[in-house]
């Protein structure tokens, strides 16, 4: 009797050990090893915008983002509070900033590895690359969203955002099909000057828009690992039943400079007045663009389109 008494003690003890623990402590694989946290971070920095973008939408403000001025230019939503501090480059940020934050988890892609071991000593490193060579963007955007929810507590909070998601590709599919606007294909270009355009490919994030709204991508071909490839104006010339989608931003005097070039007036799409136009998107960032360029460009398609750009 007296060990049954001290087994269920002990075992008493064990859930009552196991059920004080903090809801997110775990561990946790990723391209950087594994990742163990004993608690919840408070203290967040993010070394891309892709993982900035994911810590807003979990309502998670990060104490330090790199390159935190051009977020607002080309990112900008979700909106970024004006008070988070810069910590240098993307590409170069300062482990002196970083570790003058304190943070408790610091968020990185595989293209600072070289510098992991470094920020491994500030704070436990998660180390996830939505764009890299093979990667399908859109899914590693949506695991990294689900990993940081559960590093953060906050799982409701992505398993909503991507619920918001696909009712929202779902209703602008709805929109589009109802219109008749599915029948033809669509080249989505950034403008890089009057004869070149970077066209994204199917191996890109905006893919997953066009896919679940039941749109062909025009440009067949794959892209360079962050799902683009830049060609003239005359390699869109064959994909003669396309539409034509610019988005911003494009130049200033460009439009007058197309109006006037027979690379962009002997387009089929430009004389069928199918050019369409809308406001600028990141399109190298997690799960958010995808949202916001199919509620844009159903929105485009159905205000109809132009022989020209603005």
């Amino acid at each position: 009797m007296c060990t049954e008494r001290v087994a269920k003690t002990l075992t008493a003890m064990i859930l009552i050990g196991v059920l004080s623990l903090p809801a997110s402590a775990g561990t946790w694989q990723h391209e950087g090893g594994s990742l163990a946290l004993d608690e919840q971070p408070q203290r967040v920095v993010a070394l891309n915008w892709a993982a900035t973008e994911a810590l807003l939408l979990l309502g998670v403000t990060p104490v330090g983002v790199a390159d935190r001025d051009g977020y607002d230019v080309w990112v900008n939503e979700p909106q970024l509070p004006e008070d988070v501090p810069n910590i240098g480059t993307r590409v170069a940020p300062s482990l002196e900033a970083i570790a003058e934050l304190k943070p408790d988890l610091i968020v990185t892609s595989a293209e600072m590895a070289p510098a992991a071991k470094l920020l491994e000593r500030i704070a436990p490193t998660y180390v996830i690359s939505v764009y890299k060579e093979g990667s399908k963007p859109f899914e590693k955007a949506t695991d990294m969203l689900t990993t940081l929810g559960e590093m953060l507590g906050r799982e409701d909070h992505a398993e909503s955002i991507l619920a918001d998601i696909d009712n929202t590709l779902e209703t602008q599919r709805l929109r589009l099909e109802a219109a008749g606007l599915t029948d033809r294909p669509v080249a989505l270009v950034n403008f890089m000057d009057a004869r070149h355009v970077r066209i994204y490919a199917p191996n890109g994030l905006y893919q997953s828009a066009l896919n679940a709204l039941g749109l062909e991508n025009a440009w067949p071909r794959q892209g360079n690992f962050w799902g683009f490839s830049v060609v003239g104006l005359e390699s869109i010339a064959p994909y003669e039943d396309s539409r034509i989608v610019v988005i911003s931003p494009t130049a200033p005097g460009l439009a007058d400079t197309l109006a006037s070039s027979p690379f962009w007036t002997y387009l089929p799409a430009v004389n069928r007045h199918q050019v369409y136009e809308i406001d600028a998107i990141w399109p190298f960032g997690g799960v958010f663009p995808v949202k916001r360029l199919a509620t844009m460009l159903a929105d485009s398609l159905l205000a109809g389109g132009s022989d020209n750009v603005r």
